[in-house]
């Protein structure tokens, strides 16, 4: 299949005619040319008709005009490549056409240009034969007058192409009328001009940049704030499934002892018991409290009531309320393992890690003070005198931390 375009071998660029190649090689010195039969591209913007040669070109189109519409026409304007010598071009932009019976053609020639222009446009990224057709119909006045040339004809299919005019005409061009500082003047102020053009871009871009990273932030808490509400949906779920369990496990209780009293009842040989009938009447009740006498409560009852408030007071702070179950029981073990220390039996109130684990909960002080404690000192301090330390009161309180500490119902039936 015969060739649709020359390739680069070493950038890998499509080039569609030897003249290409001969551009590009002046510009970027690469040697490696190869005949392909890939064509190259012509996407076509359906708005305006620019023809397109690879994606980042319709991508530039498209920032720099908004036309985003392209027409794939690649297979329309392939055509197998020349590969001999190219020849220049007879005719120029604005050059009349010969009249069809001349019988001699008019030889043409490449228009001269100021060289010091030409250079400047070449260091400036334009390929040669578009810096010479920018100079030759811009009058050769300016860099600035060349550039705007490329900029209104950078659609013109030829703008590629090396201009040529016929000789006469050539010898008729007149002489540059900017002298060599003012053409660097002109320079410098290009060069200005561009440089303050990337700045621009540049803080649009990081401007644009900051609008990003904004947005995700923002994002990111959204869905951190959004993790943190199902988390504590879960937990208020997990502690309604907890209270259910109790609320069954302690029916489940409750209609085991009713089980074993039935039971206890048929053994007897007693009759079951009416429900209606066993609930007494508030009359009655009424009536046994005003004539039996009522037995006062022990200490260790005391001090249950008193842990059990404490526990109730703290329901949603277990590892809290253990801690202070455990420091009361370090409390009580200390002067029952030593009576004669009085360090043991002195506690200053206002004591931080005291408040902290015992003196700020409710039934704390009050547990202490049921096992001899006094207030001195305008409430300063609790102290436990040596003559009022009872090793039965002492054990009692023991037993009721050990319990409270290892039942996990305490507080809650």
């Amino acid at each position: 299949m015969a060739g649709l375009s020359l390739r680069c071998g070493d950038c890998g660029a499509h080039l569609k005619s030897v003249e290409e190649a001969q551009e590009h090689a002046e510009l970027t010195s690469h040697t490696n040319f190869s005949e392909s039969t890939e064509a190259v591209l012509n996407l076509v913007c359906t708005a305006c008709g620019k023809p397109c040669r690879s994606k980042i070109e319709t991508d530039l189109h498209t920032k720099r005009t908004g036309h985003a519409d392209f027409v794939d026409k690649t297979s329309e304007a392939a055509k197998p490549i020349e590969l001999e010598a190219p020849k220049a071009p007879m005719e120029s932009e604005e050059s009349a056409v010969a009249p069809a019976e001349s019988n001699q053609s008019e030889e043409m020639v490449v228009p001269e240009v100021d060289k010091n222009l030409l250079a400047e446009l070449e260091s400036m990224g334009f390929p040669t034969a578009r810096a010479t057709r920018a100079l030759h119909f811009s009058g050769n006045s300016s860099l600035e007058a060349a550039i705007n040339w490329v900029a209104d004809h950078e659609d013109d299919p030829d703008i590629d192409q090396m201009p040529m005019v016929p000789v006469n005409t050539q010898a008729e061009t007149g002489k540059l009328s900017l002298t060599p500082e003012e053409v660097k003047m002109k320079a410098q102020e290009l060069r200005e001009r561009a440089r303050k053009k990337k700045e621009e871009e540049e803080k649009k871009m990081e401007r644009e940049r900051e609008k990003e990273r904004i947005r995700i932030g923002k994002e990111l808490l959204e869905a951190k704030r959004i993790e943190e509400e199902n988390e504590r949906k879960r937990l208020l779920a997990l502690r309604k499934a907890e209270k259910e369990e109790e609320k069954r496990a302690r029916e489940k209780i409750r209609q085991k002892l009713e089980e074993d009293k039935a039971e206890r009842r048929r053994k007897l040989g007693l009759p079951p018991e009416d429900p209606e009938a066993a609930k007494p009447s508030s009359t009655v009740v009424e009536e046994k409290k005003s004539f039996l006498p009522v037995r006062p409560a022990s200490k260790a009852e005391r001090m249950r009531d008193c842990l059990r408030s404490l526990k109730q007071h703290q329901k949603d702070e277990d590892a809290k309320v253990k801690r202070a179950f455990q420091t009361l029981l370090t409390y009580v073990g200390n002067i029952a393992k030593n009576p004669d220390e009085e360090k043991f039996r002195k506690i200053r109130v206002n004591n931080p890690t005291f408040q902290d684990r015992v003196g700020s909960l409710h039934g704390g002080i009050d547990f202490l003070e049921i096992c001899g404690f006094q207030k001195l000192d305008n409430n300063e301090f609790l102290f436990l005198p040596r003559d009022k330390v009872d090793m039965a009161v002492l054990n009692s309180a023991g037993s009721e931390l050990n319990s409270a500490i290892a039942n996990p119902f305490f507080g809650v039936l």
